[in-house]
Formats: C-alpha cells, sequence, structure tokens
C-alpha cells in the first residue's frame, strides 16, 4: 500500500517481545532479539523434553547447542520427532519462530499440506542434544518442572490480540451482493477449516456485520457472542469439532456499505450533475473483517472463491479472472470469479461499478485499467508502464507474475495512495491516471513511482508475505527500493538514486530523529495499532537500509538473494531473519549481525569527525532533532558503512562498528564520510571542514548525492544544535552556482523549513529570510525562464519549476508580475498560458497577493477542473489565502463531504499550514469541531493522526506544545497517539532551534545585508 505523507508538510504520514531460552545464551542474543514472540500463546508455555503430542498446533525446537530455533509445518501444525535429546517448546501459537535460526528459512518453506507432512519428514529437523539442559534454572530459577518432571512450565502474557488457534482456515466460498440504495450489502460465506484441537467453539474476525446464522454441517450454532474490542465473534457448537478432522462452517450476514474507505465501501463521482457509486474494498491491513467474517491475520493464508451479484449492466472484479457469469431474476448477474492462490485476507479485493477499461497485450497476461466513464485513456501511462515493469519483475526475480491477469482501477475515494491487491490493484485517481498535456512532471514521476511500487508488491508481500505486522517493513520497504530500482531502469534520464537522497532518505531521517519515532521491526498488538506504522519507517528508512545494504553487497548480489528469498518463501509467510539469510548465503557476509541492529532498534546515529594532522576520530551518538539525546537513549552501536570518499574514490570497507574508532590517512587535505549519501545517518564536522567541503563542492570534488546530502546534514544539525544555523547559511550562499535539481531542491527545502520555523518571529526577520532566499535563486529563475520546451530535459524543466515557485514564493517582484499575468490569462480562457510544470506556484502567487474575486477564481478553478492534477492544486490553493474571512470560508467546506471528500480533507489543511494566520485557524477550527472530525476520521484510520499532525505541528513554541497536550489530556488517543506525540516533538524542536539560535540568525542576516 502507498501512504500519503507529503515531504513538504515535515510529516510523515506494541507487544513486548518475550525472551526464550535462546534469550541469555553465549553468543550475545539479547531479551529483545531472537525470542519466540510469546504474545501468540494462551496460556503457559511448556518445554517439553520428551516427544510431543501430534495434536500441538506448533512446535519450536530449542538446539541449545547450536544456538537455533527450529520450526516445522504451519500449513497443518502438526509435528512429529524422536527421542529426547532436545527440548521442545510447544507454544500453541500459529507459526511465532526465531527467524535467527540457521535452519529457519529451509524450515518455513517446509509449510505444506496434510498430505505432505510426515513423522519421517519433521524427525529430519530435529536438534542436536541436551547438554545446555540443566542451564535455565540457574538463569530462571521462577521455572519449576511439572508433574513427572518431564514438563517445564513458565506463564507468559498474551497481548497480541489474535484469534484462537483451535482450527485454521483453509479455504472460503465467498458471494455478496451491495446495495447501493440502503447502502448496505447482504452476504454468505463458507469457510473450509482444518480442526487443530477438539472444541466447541469456532472465533472469526468481524467488524460492523450482523450475522443472520452460522452452522456447520448442518448444526446451527448454539451460541453467537461478540467482542466488540477485539473485533471477533464466537459461535458455540453442541457438537464438539474432534482435532484432526475438518469443518466447513456457514454463515450469512449484512454490512453496512460505508463511506469510511474501509472494508467493503462505497465511492461517489459525478457523471452529467448526477451522483453515481461503485462498491469497492480496502481491506489492508485488518479490514477484510469490515466486509465479510473471516481469520484476518496476515499468516491465516487461505485460497479464496468470490461471487459477485450485481445489475447485469455493471462490471465486476475481483483477484482473479471470471470463472462463469450466470443471469438471475430481476436484471441481476451472479459473476464467479476462478480461485485465488494461497494468499492472506488483506489482499482480497472486489469492484462493482460502471466501468470502463484500456488493455494492452504486451505482456504474457492481459493488463487492463479501469475507470469511470470518460477517464480510461488518461491510464494510458500507467498501463504501459505497467507491462515493463511485470515483465522486468519476471527477469529480476527469476519468477513469473502468477494470476492470469492484472487490472489497475481508479478510485475516487481512497484513503492511501493505492493498493496492492493480487491481479486488482485500487488507485487514487491522481496517483493512476494523467494526462501528458494537462499533468506536470511531478505528477507523472508520481505516478510512475506508485504504480511501479504497486506491482512491486505482488511478488514481496503477496506471493511472500510478512507473518505479522510488525514486519510490514518487509512488504513496503522493498516495494519502495524495487520501484527507484525500476524507474532508474526505465527513466535513466531521471537520475533517481540522485533524487532519492532528498526525498525518501530525507523522509525516513527527518521521523526517525524524533524521540517519538519507533523501530522498524516495531511490535503491534491491536488493529487500531497498525495503521500507524504505515509511515515513512517502514516505507523510507526500510528502504533507505535496503539501498545501504545493497550497495555494501552488490547490486547484482543483492537482487540474487532477494530473488532465492522469494522463490524459497513463495505462497508462505516470512520473518526478517529469513531475508537476511538468503542475502547472506548469496553474499558469504554476515547480513544478520549488521542488519539486526539496524530494524530493531530505533533511531539512527550522528557521526562526528574530528582532526589531527591525517588522523580522523570518528565517533557515533543517537540523534534526535530536539538534541536532548538521555544516556539510556546512546546504548546502540549501530554497524556504520562509513563510504570514505577521498580522492582516490570512495573506500566500502570501513566500518564503524564501536563508539569511537581512528583512521589514518595518506591525505586528509580531502575526504567526506558517507560517500554519495548511502548510509543512514547524519555525518557533523569540524566548523573548518565544513568551509572545505563547500569548497570542494565548488570544485567538482563531490557527487550530487554528496552535495545534496551536506545540505540535509548541515540543515539537520543546525536545527539539532550540533551545528549553528549560521553553517548551514554560509555553506548554501557559496553555492549559488549550482547546476543540480537535486542540491537546490534540497538547499531551498532547508531554507524553507528555517523560514517554517520562524513564522511566528518578528516580521523584519521573515522579510530578512525572504531577501536571503532571492539572493540565492532569483538570477537563476531569471536565467532558467518559465517557458518550457519539448526540447527540455527532464531534469531541466524540474529545475525551471523549482527555482521559479521559489523566487515567486520570496516575493520576487518581477516574477510575482509574471505569475499574476499568466493566472489573468489563464481564467480568461487561455489554458495553455499556465504550464503544468508551474500551475502550482502560479495558483500559490495568486492566493498569497490577490483576495475575495481570486478566492473565488480558484474555488470556480476547483469545480471545473481540466485534470485531476489542476484539481488537487486548486483545492491545496484555497488553504494559502491569507485574510480571516477567506481562511473561515476554507474551514466551512473541511467537513462538507459535497465540496471536499474524505480522502482529500488534508489537502486544503496543508495550504492552511504554509501561514501563520492559517496554521492558528486550524487548530482553533480542530478543537470546535473535533467530534465531528473524529466520526468522519474514526481511529482505525490512518488519515485521523495525519490530520492531527497537520493541525498541530506548524506551532514553534513550548507554549503552543503545552496547550495541545492539555487538550488531547481529556481526549482519547487510540489510533493516532504516536502521531501526536511526534507532532509534540516537532514543536518542541523548533522551539528549541529558534531559543538557541535565533541571536546568530539575526546577527548573521544583519551582516550580510539582508536585514536592516
Amino acid at each position: 500500500m502507498k501512504y500519503i505523507a507529503p515531504r513538504s508538510l515535515g510529516l510523515s504520514l506494541t507487544r513486548a517481545r518475550f525472551s526464550t531460552l535462546c534469550a541469555t545464551l553465549p553468543g550475545g542474543l539479547t531479551p529483545s532479539g531472537r525470542g519466540t514472540q510469546t504474545s501468540w500463546l494462551s496460556g503457559k508455555l511448556k518445554l517439553d523434553i520428551n516427544t510431543p503430542s501430534p495434536t500441538f498446533s506448533s512446535l519450536t525446537t530449542h538446539s541449545f547447542s547450536s544456538l537455533q530455533h527450529r520450526y516445522y509445518c504451519q500449513m497443518c501444525r502438526h509435528a512429529t520427532t524422536g527421542g529426547s535429546s532436545t527440548m521442545y517448546v510447544s507454544t500453541f501459537c500459529r507459526n511465532e519462530t526465531n527467524t535467527g535460526s540457521k535452519n529457519a528459512s529451509q524450515n518455513r518453506s517446509k509449510r505444506h499440506r496434510d498430505s505432505n507432512c510426515s513423522p519421517k519428514r519433521a524427525n529430519s529437523y530435529r536438534g542436536n542434544c541436551m547438554l545446555f539442559f540443566l542451564w535455565p534454572f540457574l538463569v530462571f530459577p521462577q521455572w519449576t518442572l511439572a508433574g513427572n518432571s518431564t514438563q517445564l512450565i513458565l506463564s507468559v502474557p498474551s497481548d497480541r490480540q489474535v484469534l484462537p488457534t483451535n482450527v485454521k482456515p483453509t479455504k472460503y466460498d465467498v458471494t455478496m451482493e451491495p446495495n447501493f440504495s440502503t447502502f448496505k450489502f447482504d452476504g454468505s460465506i463458507k469457510i473450509d477449516l482444518d480442526v487443530k484441537e477438539d472444541t466447541h467453539t469456532v472465533t472469526v474476525n468481524s467488524l460492523e456485520i450482523e450475522i443472520h446464522s452460522a452452522k456447520i454441517a448442518g448444526q446451527d450454532a448454539a451460541s453467537t457472542t461478540f467482542d466488540e474490542d477485539k473485533q471477533s465473534a464466537t459461535f458455540t457448537f453442541a457438537e464438539e469439532l474432534k482435532a484432526g478432522t475438518t469443518a466447513q462452517l456457514e454463515l450469512t450476514f449484512t454490512g453496512v456499505l460505508n463511506d469510511k474507505m474501509a472494508g467493503f465501501y462505497r465511492s461517489t463521482y459525478q457523471e452529467n450533475g448526477e451522483t453515481k457509486y461503485l462498491a469497492t474494498t480496502q481491506m489492508e491491513p485488518t479490514d477484510c473483517r469490515r466486509a465479510f467474517p473471516c481469520f484476518d491475520e496476515p499468516a491465516l493464508k487461505a485460497v479464496f472463491d468470490i461471487t459477485l451479484i450485481s445489475d447485469e449492466k455493471l462490471t465486476c472484479l475481483s483477484n482473479m479472472d471470471v470463472k462463469s457469469e450466470k443471469k438471475l431474476a430481476g436484471g441481476k448477474k451472479a459473476v464467479s470469479f476462478n480461485s485465488t492462490p494461497l494468499m492472506s485476507t488483506y489482499l482480497v479485493a472486489f469492484v462493482i461499478g460502471e466501468l470502463n477499461y484500456i488493455e494492452t497485450d504486451a505482456y504474457r497476461v492481459p493488463i487492463r485499467v479501469y475507470t469511470t466513464p470518460g477517464l480510461e485513456e488518461q491510464g494510458r501511462f500507467s498501463l504501459d508502464l505497467a507491462a515493463k515493469t511485470l515483465a522486468f519483475f519476471d527477469k529480476t526475480f527469476g519468477i513469473d507474475y502468477p494470476l492470469p491477469k492484472m487490472d489497475m482501477i481508479a478510485i475516487h475515494d481512497f484513503s492511501a495512495g493505492a493498493m496492492e491487491n493480487w491481479g486488482l490493484v485500487t488507485y487514487r485517481v491522481v496517483d493512476l491516471l494523467l494526462d501528458p498535456k494537462t499533468s506536470s512532471l511531478s505528477t507523472q514521476q508520481r505516478v510512475a513511482e506508485v504504480v511501479q511500487h504497486e506491482l512491486a508488491h505482488q511478488w514481496f508481500g503477496n506471493l511472500v508475505t510478512m507473518d505479522w505486522w510488525e514486519g510490514l517493513w518487509l512488504n513496503e520497504g522493498f516495494a519502495t527500493w524495487m520501484s527507484w530500482y525500476s524507474c532508474n531502469q526505465f527513466y535513466p534520464d531521471w537520475k533517481v538514486w540522485e533524487q532519492y537522497v532528498t526525498d525518501s532518505l530525507q523522509s525516513a531521517l527527518s521521523l526517525d530523529a524524533l524521540r517519538a519515532s519507533h523501530p522498524i521491526e516495531v511490535p503491534v498488538k491491536r488493529a487500531d495499532e497498525i495503521n500507524q506504522i504505515f509511515d515513512a519507517i517502514s516505507y523510507a528508512k526500510g528502504s533507505s537500509l535496503l539501498k545501504m545494504i545493497s550497495r555494501w553487497l552488490g547490486e547484482e548480489v543483492f537482487i540474487k538473494g532477494v530473488a532465492n528469498y522469494l522463490k524459497k518463501h513463495k505462497y508462505s509467510n516470512t520473518q526478517t531473519g529469513d531475508l537476511w539469510k538468503a542475502l547472506s548465503e548469496a553474499s558469504g557476509k554476515d547480513v544478520v549481525k549488521v542488519m539486526d541492529v539496524w530494524t530493531k532498534k530505533i533511531g539512527y546515529p550522528v557521526v562526528s569527525v574530528t582532526e589531527k594532522d591525517n588522523e580522523l576520530t570518528v565517533k557515533q551518538n543517537r540523534y534526535l532533532t530536539t538534541g536532548d539525546v538521555k544516556p539510556e537513549e546512546d546504548e546502540t552501536i549501530y554497524p556504520v558503512f562509513l563510504g570514505l570518499r577521498t580522492a582516490a574514490g570512495i573506500d566500502e570497507s570501513v566500518v564503524l562498528d564501536s563508539r569511537e574508532k581512528t583512521l589514518t590517512l595518506d591525505d586528509a587535505s580531502f575526504f567526506k564520510i558517507n560517500g554519495d549519501q548511502a548510509g543512514v545517518y547524519r555525518t557533523n564536522y569540524t566548523p573548518e571542514r565544513w568551509v572545505k567541503l563547500g569548497e570542494a563542492g565548488r570544485q567538482g570534488l563531490l557527487s550530487v548525492e554528496d552535495r545534496a546530502g551536506l545540505v540535509a546534514d548541515a540543515g539537520a544539525l543546525c536545527v539539532s544544535g550540533y551545528s549553528s544555523t549560521t553553517n548551514l547559511l554560509s555553506l548554501v550562499s557559496g553555492w549559488k552556482q549550482e547546476q543540480s535539481f537535486v542540491v537546490w531542491d534540497e538547499i531551498i527545502t532547508r531554507i524553507t523549513s528555517l523560514r517554517a520555523a520562524f513564522l511566528f518571529e518578528d516580521v523584519e526577520t521573515r522579510d530578512a529570510l525572504k531577501a536571503l532566499t532571492r539572493a540565492l535563486i532569483s538570477e537563476k529563475a531569471h536565467v532558467l525562464g518559465w517557458e518550457f520546451k519539448e526540447t527540455d530535459g527532464f531534469l531541466e524543466q524540474q529545475l525551471k519549476a523549482l527555482v521559479f515557485a521559489a523566487a515567486v514564493g520570496a516575493k520576487d517582484e518581477e516574477l510575482v508580475a509574471v505569475a499574476q499575468d499568466l493566472f489573468q490569462k489563464y481564467v480568461a480562457g487561455d489554458k495553455s498560458a499556465v504550464h503544468p510544470n508551474i500551475r502550482a506556484s502560479v495558483f500559490s502567487t495568486v492566493a498569497a497577493t490577490g483576495g475575495a474575486e481570486e478566492y473565488d477564481q480558484i474555488y470556480h478553478i476547483y469545480h471545473n477542473a481540466i485534470s485531476v492534477d489542476e484539481k488537487i492544486t486548486a483545492l491545496r490553493t484555497l488553504g494559502r489565502f491569507e485574510q480571516p474571512e477567506l481562511i473561515q470560508k476554507t474551514l466551512n467546506i473541511l467537513l462538507d463531504s459535497s465540496i471536499v471528500k474524505a480522502q482529500d480533507v488534508y489537502i486544503p489543511m496543508q495550504g492552511l499550514r504554509s501561514h501563520s494566520a492559517g496554521i492558528e485557524a486550524l487548530w482553533t477550527w480542530m478543537q470546535a469541531n473535533w467530534d465531528e472530525i473524529y466520526k468522519l476520521l474514526p481511529p482505525g484510520l490512518s488519515m485521523l493522526g495525519s490530520v492531527v499532525q497537520i493541525c498541530t505541528s506548524g506551532f514553534s513554541s513550548e507554549e503552543k506544545k503545552e496547550e495541545i497536550r492539555a487538550y488531547f489530556a481529556t481526549k482519547s488517543t487510540k489510533g493516532f497517539d504516536q502521531g501526536l506525540t511526534q507532532s509534540l516533538d516537532s514543536i518542541q524542536s523548533k522551539a528549541n532551534w529558534i531559543k538557541r539560535d535565533s541571536a546568530s540568525i539575526k546577527e548573521w542576516l544583519t551582516t550580510n545585508g539582508y536585514k536592516k
């Protein structure tokens, strides 16, 4: 799934691990490392040194002599082994195993159906010896031998909300029929179950569904109970279900075809003045239970047979191709689809509506782009790209895309950017469709990245899936990295890896610098916690670590290891260690040792460099943007690839794997740490070295990535207090002749961040910062101009658009007049007057300088836009008007779904957040309308957290921070507590920055002639 987290906002859109026996064994394993994840447990953890019963639901073998955890059969949960040479942990869990095992990946690939499970196969993987049998009693004196002294019992907390493991689903037969008049749907389902334990009950996930009947083998449930907190329904049957048998649970139910963009929901659009509907789905992460009762956990893969009943004139789509279509009475039809492969519930999808499509046969299976009528041709770019991308991934992974078709569909109401449903990928309209004549290059690049991201998921996430949501980064981090990788193959002139440094990498470093960040592998217990980790850590930091490791291993070796991982684990579930093991095998390097720290620990380091003659001393410490790291927060030692650049090139072999290290150079006159900015950390130099690096940048000794990275590090370090803001200002002031779009993008981003922090400071300082911006870029903006030719390269066009926007934003009078003139021509009917690449900056200029008349003109454009791109730009611009009455007009439409769709509510908020009056107004509005906001965007949806952050994070004083904290102290923050804490951290960092550097910034601005 592609999340929405615009970097321009400064936003990024738990259960504890229990440490099992190996946690304290020699070898450096820690309690937070590789212990069995016991919150899947129910009751007690039993260590049985005799042969386990075949009815145990899963088996983990701890081979103490080799410090291994081993896993047997997940599909049937049957494990058999002989002898008493190994200590066994019968966890009654589903598949929670230590992924650090020597054979964890191999063993997990043994998941299979009952017909393939044999005592001989399981026995072949049993452990080695009982050499360490007695040591646990010394380490854990609370452990006791029970009964006949063959069982060791330990009580374990059960804090992860999951279903009982007495049954396991293998197949679903689902029939769904939406009603567009009542906005409800009727459904029936048959779920084939393997019974794992003698039981009278079956529990499924169910949310906002009215269950009418439940039966097994004709036997009605004796009772049905619902647990709203756990989002589950339990059916009790008089006749006991016996372990080792199969059963079929039959349910009939009614649900709400909701407008919350979750589960099975309705989307609206306008056609010739008429409101029309389509029914669609969004199941990830835990909303399949809103569509039909199910076992809604990623590890419980099953086969799905889907049948949709609809008006015969409507189009029905699902993951698979159509098996049959049957006419029904009343002008209806029943469309049945072929069986899916084994897959998780969050990937199930179906859509019913009035749809058109375009198709290509450029790939070996049909690819279609579906839209509501009239928009289909805008899918041509994505259609052609999809054909190339699927073929490229087939070849790259050595595994053919396994489904018989690929459909991509634009949905008018969509909470994320896109969703990777297997065979039926759903998108926001703006992230799938574009008109090359009316869309900007930035939009084109965004669409390309999103499409490739979702198609990468067809392998990484769909074919091979994380076993629980704490492994989300395995899905999202890799899909993000792969989208950049494939984009670089198809569009080399875009130089996307250069852009990566200022895009995904900075997004990751920005969020992870907050105290309220989280590890990549973050423990999550409840459904409302899961949505909060769809953020820049899972996506951007995850992909940045993969980029870092691909550079360390070599891109070719990295891809080989990934392909081996996918082949070994296809149609099953994995943990992070399985990927590290595959990469270790492919490379011969100890990837586990290096990457465990990066994925399991929060944050990243700042590497400080001091010099004496030709000796460099490098030291790492935890980095926080607030600059107030506590000793207990600075205990982690990260394996840091120093990437030491000198005149001889980049030495990739140097690793800082201790607190401090001294390096000796042949010539220390020129060097830079983190060559090409491939590492996930900040670097701080002495003031003298910063000056020398600035000169090196001017002399062409540094790559684009290096120059952009220097600006990014200087900008971040001055916020946190590791370096002075004047250091950043001096650095960028010396690079006025810079030619790279990527470097200029980072320069302008950092100056903009400084201006944003000072939004509530004195007018003279704010005007001086605008003067600085003009001094940096106005000359270049005038030279490059604002006209775009077909012969202009991609990056040249991007640079033109960037510096024009920065110049008008800094009140360059001549260019402001140009923007106003272009806009008047545009509204007079000349739609070619404003090029799509500068449309946003022209509209913003009009908002900053105009009044009620211009507001009405922008509002008219919003309702009569020539493209989705233009519509979104106009909506955002409405928030940029600063007059109080116009701010109020914008606030008044935010919750009016007839004007602003719920999916777009944050867009005009972005405009309001760009000026101090808007920030104040947003906060006041949110407090006055909190109950309505909470109803529109319930905490189970990720958008509530984004809205809270936008409405609060623009402030820069401790007084406002405390005001915000006090307000929410009386509210339930369930579902957005992490985002709120991150917002408060952001305010604190800006407050510290202003308090610490305000005087020196003003002095520098005065000395350099920008402040009078």
